[in-house]
């Protein structure tokens, strides 16, 4: 089965985020993880999400439709960048808080880390918020490309240790991964269907 991805909308509010029925797959990750190019790798396409040079720059919410699955992936916006004011970083924090708290259609967190990089401490604050409140976590480690068999056996296993779940492998460029990233998020997604194929 091939899949599609569509951006349908983008959301500001908590009301925006909580009221679609169907359900939703968070994607959240550090500024720089990579979150824009995985979604176009998902997609199959260059520039269905806006690589910024300026990470950080997102603060908005963004809803794809993934077809014909009948399922949202939620594109949230970078942390751990400092380039909005204390303010706006304060006021998002809290939105998107209450948003993976309350939305009851809300059925998995889809945790970005990247391959290269030890453990950090905002991904494992997030980690735990998530596990805290129930909230099923996919873990998934990107620009594995840029790291050697040895060293990607090594990350993997270290979150494994910390989350008790063993991340997906995934390359943006190499497209390593995709395909099982695609399933693992269907899984989440509680949707039955056949084998997936990326675009």
């Amino acid at each position: 089965m091939a899949v599609s991805l569509t951006l349908e909308s983008t959301a500001y509010t908590l009301d925006q985020l909580t009221t679609r029925p169907e359900a939703q797959i968070a994607l959240a990750g550090r500024s720089n993880v990579g979150k824009s190019s995985l979604i176009n790798a998902l997609a199959g396409r260059k520039k269905l999400a806006k690589v910024s040079s300026t990470p950080g720059k997102t603060r908005s919410v963004n809803f794809y439709l993934v077809e014909p699955l009948n399922f949202y992936l939620v594109d949230l916006p970078g942390y751990g960048y400092a380039r909005a004011s204390h303010g706006e970083r304060e006021k998002w924090a809290k939105l998107l808080e209450r948003y993976l708290v309350e939305c009851a259609s809300l059925k998995a967190l889809a945790l970005l880390l990247d391959c290269r990089l030890t453990p950090q401490q905002l991904d494992l604050n997030l980690a735990s918020f998530a596990q805290r409140n129930r909230l099923l976590l996919v873990p998934v480690l990107t620009k594995a490309d840029k790291c050697n068999q040895r060293e990607r056996s090594a990350r993997q296993k270290e979150w494994q240790d910390i989350l008790g779940i063993c991340p997906v492998l995934t390359s943006s460029s190499s497209r390593l991964g995709i395909d099982a990233l695609w399933r693992a998020l269907a899984q989440a997604a509680g949707v039955e269907a056949p084998i997936i194929k990326a675009p």
